[in-house]
C-alpha cells in the first residue's frame, strides 16, 4: 500500500477502534444526498454518474454496518417526489437500481445481509420490481444486517396508508376510536416489525428530512455532514456513530433521572 492508502486505513481503523461496542445504534437511517451536485462538481454533463458512484458509497456503508454488527440500515433510495424528475433521469435510476441489485447480490450474501424494501414498490417498472423481489428472496435467509431500501417512498403517503388501515378497523367495529394507540399506527407502517432508527445521517449539507420516516424519527439523533454522498465512506460513517455515542438520549426525561437509573 502507498502512504495515502496507509493513512486512510489507519484513520478508519482508529475511528472504528474508538467506537463503544456496547453503545452502537441498532438502526441507522440514511438520506443519501448530493449525487447530482457531485457529478456537476466533477464536470459530468448529467447527474447520472453521481448516482452510479453513489452505489459504491452504499456498498461501503453497508459493509461497514455489517462489520460493526448493526442490525438495521435503512436508506432513502428513491422518493415519491423523484418520479417528477425528467424521464431520462428516472429511467437511468431504474437501470442503475437493476444493475446494482444484480452486481451486489454476491456481496450481500457474503456479508449475511438481508435486503428489504419499503414504499410503493408496485409503482416501480416491472423489470425493476421483479429484480428487487428476486434479490430480496435470495437474501431472505440471512440473519445479519437488514438493509432496507426506501423506494418510491414518501412518509406522508405511508402515514395515510396506516391511518386508513386503522380507520377500516374502526369502521368494521373491531377497534374503538378511544382504543387507538401508537402501537396500532406502528403496526400499519411500512416499517412494521423494525425498531425505529436511533440515528439519522444526511449527507450534502442539507438539514431537513424530506418526507422520510416522519413517525419513526421522533426520537432519533440527527447527524448532518457537508460531504456529498458519493464521497461518503466508512470513516465518515464511523465519525457519525462516534458523534451519536457522545449524545445523551433523554427521551423527555432529565439527565438526573437517567443517572439515577
Amino acid at each position: 500500500m502507498n502512504a495515502a492508502v496507509d493513512s486512510k486505513v489507519y484513520k478508519e481503523n482508529r475511528l472504528k477502534a474508538g467506537l463503544l461496542p456496547d453503545y452502537m445504534p441498532e438502526h441507522v437511517a440514511v438520506i443519501m444526498d448530493g449525487n447530482g451536485r457531485w457529478a456537476k462538481k466533477q464536470g459530468f454533463l448529467t447527474r447520472i454518474k453521481g448516482h452510479e458512484v453513489g452505489v459504491d458509497a452504499l456498498r461501503k456503508i453497508t459493509t461497514a454496518s455489517a462489520e460493526l454488527g448493526l442490525n438495521y440500515l435503512t436508506v432513502y433510495a428513491f422518493s415519491t417526489e423523484n418520479w417528477n424528475r425528467p424521464k431520462a433521469e428516472v429511467d437511468a435510476l431504474m437501470n442503475i437500481l437493476m444493475g446494482a441489485l444484480e452486481k451486489e447480490l454476491p456481496i450481500l450474501l457474503a456479508n449475511n445481509v438481508k435486503l428489504k424494501a419499503i414504499g410503493n414498490i408496485h409503482a416501480l417498472p416491472s423489470k425493476a420490481n421483479k429484480k428487487l423481489m428476486s434479490v430480496m428472496d435470495a437474501t431472505s435467509g440471512n440473519d445479519g444486517l437488514t438493509l432496507t431500501l426506501a423506494l418510491s417512498y414518501g412518509s406522508q403517503e405511508e402515514l395515510v396508508h396506516a391511518f386508513r388501515k386503522v380507520a377500516a378497523e374502526v369502521a368494521a367495529g373491531t377497534l374503538k376510536p378511544e382504543e387507538i394507540s401508537e402501537d396500532h399506527i406502528e403496526r400499519n407502517l411500512f416499517t412494521a416489525g423494525m425498531p425505529n432508527p436511533d440515528l439519522l445521517i444526511r449527507t450534502s449539507g442539507e438539514q431537513r428530512i424530506s418526507n422520510y420516516l416522519l413517525w419513526q424519527l421522533a426520537y432519533a439523533e440527527f447527524y448532518f455532514t457537508p460531504v456529498l454522498w458519493p464521497d461518503f465512506d466508512a470513516d465518515g460513517f464511523y465519525e457519525a456513530i462516534a458523534t451519536f455515542q457522545k449524545r445523551e438520549r433523554r427521551f423527555g426525561q432529565t439527565s438526573e433521572q437517567l443517572t439515577a437509573k
